[in-house]
């Protein structure tokens, strides 16, 4: 069996060029990063500002294991596969992060026979977005501790500095820092370049221009009296999106069979809200009938934050959902232990039912039509996946097998037929929430309509931020909620369909920038850690080129 580096280095690939005239951009609107890689100008979106969209396709899953359940794999499969039986697709997801890459999930380009490509350079450094975010970020936190040297003439507390410094790597050993001054010390701490609002602000701007406006917002600290001192105040916004300038243009690539795809900004759905850039999504929906997209984890997380966040920002209307199962996942949710996920537990697959109940349930409540795609793994049995087939007709639930890790777009026919039947459906998006009801009934609403939780349970200093937020004029915004993907609840030892509990909300910031407020529940950490044994102890290369290792 050919590993996926391997299989993505057997792939024959068209120039960028070919990708991009069949998607319908004229060359001048493509801006090449070598023979497989380019840019699209953001002239191009405005250029076709008054074209009818085309469909909008969202993949998510249920509560997935640690190895992940595909989702990508299958976004880049049914983009594929929509293509086999004659449709135009195009398709939208996120840049991979160092971090996972080099730990334990691996990388974000799909698997198998369902691949963007080039795979290994976009598990990389792909074309430097990711280094332009870091940039951006580091320069505004490096302008902060600079006015405060030389003199703080905007009265920055350096106690109540909020702006934290960010890396594209998992690395716990900077969780907690001490900033070194002659003005004095300071605790401080670093984050993962996926969890920044600079990110966030990229995958929510349309333009130059607005995503300025969105930097110039950004909350960086507080003075003595306690107020917001913002990355406008210190005049830095023009020079961070200056650094950016390249990085909001969306990245073209394609898959193992030539469907266009956009591979386009990366917040973590765990942290930030989990989706690829609103300027990849409404570009590629301008010359495609069928755009698909994937948002981070389960309806919990990134379906959520994609209706709630994205979907508002951008006055998105989705036609419907694709809602991936896995064996794995149900035995998972259903109690088996991690050693015994390959092994047949009949049970424990019917039992894990509860938790992909709850994640049909999500998605029912956005008024958009859910089809469920098995994705088939290696290690399934024809036993159980006739159970989970058989289990799912009998809930009602119109599922289709999907074989596209083994076979490409062929393995995904059945279920883009389906997609197609579905889109043709009456989709009215329903929002959960109204932000103006504010920052406690809004997460209440989620936690116990998304989460299944009886209420939400503050900390002290939750109790302490929704005050002062309310205080800044900031609590009618959007919420973006940070917890663990391993459980509906903010335990991730919670599983399956967790009832009687409470949310735990630690503590809540402002994200001004961005538009939404940010709510920490649990143990959740914005700079993850390595594994024992990570990933990047396996990658190799050759003095001519040749990568190993890398998945």
């Amino acid at each position: 069996m050919l590993t996926d580096i391997e299989i993505a280095q057997s792939a024959k690939l068209k120039p960028i060029t070919k990708i991009a005239k069949a998607a319908g951009f004229s060359q001048d609107e493509l801006e090449p990063h070598g023979k497989y890689k380019g840019k699209i100008c953001l002239s191009a979106y405005r250029r076709r500002i008054h074209k009818k969209d085309g469909k909008l396709i969202l993949v998510t899953t249920m509560t997935p294991t640690r190895s992940g359940e595909g989702k990508t794999t299958l976004t880049i499969g049914l983009g594929q596969a929509l293509k086999k039986i004659g449709k135009k697709s195009f398709i939208a997801v996120r840049e991979p992060s160092l971090g996972p890459v080099m730990g334990m999930k691996g990388g974000a380009a799909g698997g198998g026979y369902s691949q963007v490509l080039p795979m290994d350079e976009i598990n990389l450094h792909f074309v430097g977005d990711m280094h332009e975010i870091t940039a951006a970020h580091d320069l505004l936190a490096a302008i902060v501790d600079n006015h405060i040297y030389q003199g703080n003439a905007l009265g920055i507390d350096p106690k109540r500095v909020v702006w934290h410094r960010v890396m594209d790597m998992n690395d716990r050993a900077l969780r907690n820092i001490t900033l070194h001054s002659k003005k004095g010390d300071r605790k401080d701490r670093f984050d993962i370049t996926a969890s920044s609002e600079v990110m966030a602000i990229m995958c929510l701007s349309e333009s130059i221009e607005d995503m300025k406006k969105r930097f110039a917002r950004i909350i960086v600290g507080y003075t003595h009296a306690g107020k917001a001192i913002t990355a406008g105040d210190l005049h830095v916004q023009g020079a961070m999106a200056l650094l950016m300038k390249n990085a909001l243009k969306p990245n073209l690539v394609q898959t193992i069979e030539g469907v266009p795809t956009f591979v386009h900004g990366g917040p973590f759905a765990n942290i930030a809200h989990g989706c690829s850039s609103l300027m990849a999504t409404k570009l590629a929906l301008k010359v495609a009938d069928y755009v698909v997209t994937e948002a981070g984890f389960g309806s919990d997380l990134g379906a959520e934050k994609f209706f709630d966040i994205k979907c508002r920002v951008g006055n998105l209307n989705p036609s419907a959902v694709v809602l991936v199962v896995t064996v794995r996942a149900l035995k998972l949710q259903g109690g088996a232990g991690k050693e015994d996920l390959i092994n047949q537990d009949d049970a424990a697959l019917k039992k894990g039912f509860e938790n992909l109940n709850q994640h049909f349930h999500n998605i029912q409540a956005f008024g958009v039509p859910c089809i469920l795609a098995l994705n088939k793994m290696p290690c399934d049995t024809p036993e159980e996946i006739e159970l989970v087939l058989n289990t799912c007709q009998g809930l009602g639930y119109d599922i289709a097998l999907a074989e596209v890790w083994e076979k490409g777009g062929a393995g995904g026919k059945d279920l883009a037929k389906k997609v197609v039947n579905a889109a043709k459906q009456k989709s009215t998006l329903k929002f959960l929430y109204n932000p103006k009801d504010g920052i406690e009934i809004n997460l209440g609403k989620i936690a116990k309509n998304i989460y299944g939780a009886s209420g939400v349970e503050y900390e002290s200093e939750a109790i302490k931020d929704i005050k002062h937020i309310a205080a800044l004029g900031l609590d009618k915004l959007p919420i973006c909620v940070a917890k663990t993907q391993y459980s509906l609840s903010h335990d991730p030892k919670l599983l399956g369909r967790p009832k009687n509990y409470k949310l735990k909300v630690r503590e809540l910031q402002a994200d001004a920038g961005a538009g939404f407020i940010v709510a920490y529940t649990g143990d959740i950490l914005t700079m993850p850690g390595l594994p024992k044994c990570p990933a990047a102890a396996n990658m190799d290369i050759t003095e001519d080129g040749k990568i190993t290792g890398l998945f």
